[in-house]
């Protein structure tokens, strides 16, 4: 097998293109904390952190979850199931990612560096919670919201609460987009005992709850605005997030479920990006 071969398959493992839905959030906590663009030796090594937590978490939860997406039809062809990625090969490709965060970390400042184990512990427990709750979906939202309160540590050298606004309408986000992802494997999950708000409450009541989760988004990313005197433009973006969360859930019904993807991948990448590059602007303003 090639190179390029090898790689394209451990990007498919850890879902790479996914990067766009947390990393464009980890900026904008940078540049609130900021209040403009920070450092280009900051924003490098906020990059290398996320590229490498994230790679790990999807790695460890490919390697916890492999028994059971074999079973799933919707993930039986995911590259450890297949055999296109050993177990040996994807803890060594985990471990080193792992590692990259850590460094990343130390590059930074002192307390990004302490805190990484409780990052880390986070992001590997994270992948057993479905086996025991379903507020898993929250427990996602909150471990990709250390992203944007990750980058206000790094910009800033210490804890503030006022970021974990933003870190909240993050956690919320994701938890509702989450619950949406869950309505795929609802009979799945049913059959082996797996814990998800679609397989406790039914698809219109999990519906329901996406989009309590995103109303409560939109009210969270509002609330920036008095908090760090955030420009029109944020206000703009923010406008279009909420907009694109509607056009989002119309997309959606309990009955036909077949334009999920496209509401996932999509329409959330559109959020993340619009929301990042409204902030931007507002600061180069």
């Amino acid at each position: 097998m090639s190179i390029f071969k090898k790689i394209e398959n451990y990007l498919r493992l850890i879902k790479f293109s996914h990067s766009i839905f947390a990393l464009p959030f980890a900026f904008i906590g940078a540049l609130i904390a900021e209040g403009g663009i920070p450092e280009s030796r900051q924003v490098f090594w906020i990059i290398v952190a996320m590229i490498g937590a994230r790679s790990g978490a999807i790695g460890m939860n490919r390697i916890i979850d492999r028994r059971l997406d074999a079973l799933n039809p919707r993930t039986k062809d995911r590259e450890i199931p297949k055999g296109v990625i050993k177990i040996s090969e994807a803890f060594l490709f985990t471990a080193f990612s792992f590692a990259i965060f850590i460094f990343a970390a130390y590059k930074l400042n002192p307390l990004c560096f302490k805190l990484s184990p409780f990052a880390l512990s986070a992001l590997i427990l994270y992948s057993y919670t479905k086996r025991f709750t379903w507020l898993s979906h929250l427990i996602l939202g909150i471990v990709i919201s250390m992203a944007p309160l990750g980058a206000w540590i790094a910009v800033r050298g210490s804890f503030d609460p006022e970021i974990l606004s933003l870190s909240f309408a993050v956690a919320f986000w994701i938890a509702g987009l989450d619950v949406l992802y869950a309505l795929q494997d609802i009979d799945f999950d049913r059959r082996h005992g797996l814990y998800s708000i679609p397989a406790k409450f039914g698809i219109k009541a999990s519906l329901w709850v996406a989009r309590l989760f995103h109303m409560i988004t939109i009210g969270l990313l509002l609330s920036l605005i008095p908090i760090f005197n955030l420009t029109w433009f944020y206000l703009a973006g923010v406008l279009i997030a909420g907009a694109l969360l509607v056009y989002e859930h119309s997309l959606i019904k309990a009955d036909d479920l077949s334009r999920l993807d496209v509401a996932f991948f999509n329409v959330n990448g559109c959020i993340s990006i619009t929301m990042f590059v409204f902030t931007l602007i507002g600061y180069l303003t």
